[in-house]
């Protein structure tokens, strides 16, 4: 079975060049340290939630979210990139709650009762951050008039803005991304809050991949980070750096579903 590639979490029109940059590094470099089979190119139609983490990804990035629920079992972790951009701290992203520039809305209690634009039930970003934020001001109810789920930020991001919906929430990542290469995507939304922060989106292959791949995996991805001759590559998609991904805190998005729960609040409605 051929082996996969992808960066399908943040692959937005315009981005094709910048990560076809980053795997072409990448794949350089495992080439060099002997791996087999590596893919000649990325795989650009992987969706950002495939049913599964199949058995031929050698390469690909995850939402957090769903490595602890749908995906268990299916990855391994490789490392997890640091971003420079508004709402990333360190290794750590958040969420942008965005209405319309025209909304009335100033504060996350103003939105009770709009329509909700969801990316998709198991997004981190789009679902599992929110819901924490919402717990705290639903009052144990609905809080939304109605939830659509658009299958993606962009598709969310487009329904706000031309009035199919009211809000959403965008990873702080996709936001920045589509300023730099979709700027009328978002020049007629406004932030109105930030969600708490989560572990960035990280780097993960099968949980079939050998260990000796797995390490040569990693090992390229740190040579990547501190090797000058890359700064270019990372700074294309706004990477400062990649470091270690510890299981513990990506396990630890768990911790928001529960809160949620135990506020009244288990399902964003």
């Amino acid at each position: 079975m051929p082996m996969t590639a992808s960066l399908p979490m943040y692959n937005a029109p315009g981005m094709r060049a910048v990560n076809t940059a980053f795997w072409t590094a990448l794949s350089g470099l495992l080439r060099e340290e002997g791996i087999e089979g590596v893919p000649e190119s990325l795989s650009f139609e992987r969706p950002p939630v495939p049913e599964v983490i199949g058995d031929e990804v050698l390469f690909t990035q995850v939402c957090g979210y769903p490595l602890q629920t749908v995906y268990q079992g299916q990855y391994r972790l490789l490392a997890r990139p640091c971003y420079d951009a508004a709402g990333c701290t360190g290794s750590t992203h958040s969420a942008f709650l965005v209405a319309r520039k025209s909304s009335p809305a100033r504060r996350v209690a103003d939105l009770r009762g709009q329509r909700f634009a969801l990316n998709s039930l198991h997004s981190n970003s789009g679902m599992n951050l929110p819901r924490r934020m919402l717990a705290e001001v639903a009052g144990g109810k609905p809080f939304f008039g109605e939830v659509l789920e658009t299958g993606g930020h962009g598709a969310s991001m487009r329904l706000v803005a031309g009035g199919g919906a009211d809000c959403a929430s965008i990873d702080c990542l996709t936001y920045a991304f589509s300023q730099d290469h979709q700027p009328e995507l978002v020049e007629e939304l406004r932030v109105i809050a930030q969600t708490p922060p989560s572990p960035t989106l990280p780097f993960v292959t099968s949980a079939r991949t050998g260990d000796a791949t797995v390490a040569a995996l990693q090992r390229c991805l740190y040579r990547m980070s501190a090797e000058p001759r890359f700064a270019s590559v990372l700074s294309g998609l706004r990477l400062a750096r990649i470091e270690p991904a510890p299981q513990a805190e990506y396990s630890a998005l768990l911790d928001h579903a529960r809160r949620a729960a135990e506020l009244g609040y288990p399902v964003l409605a």
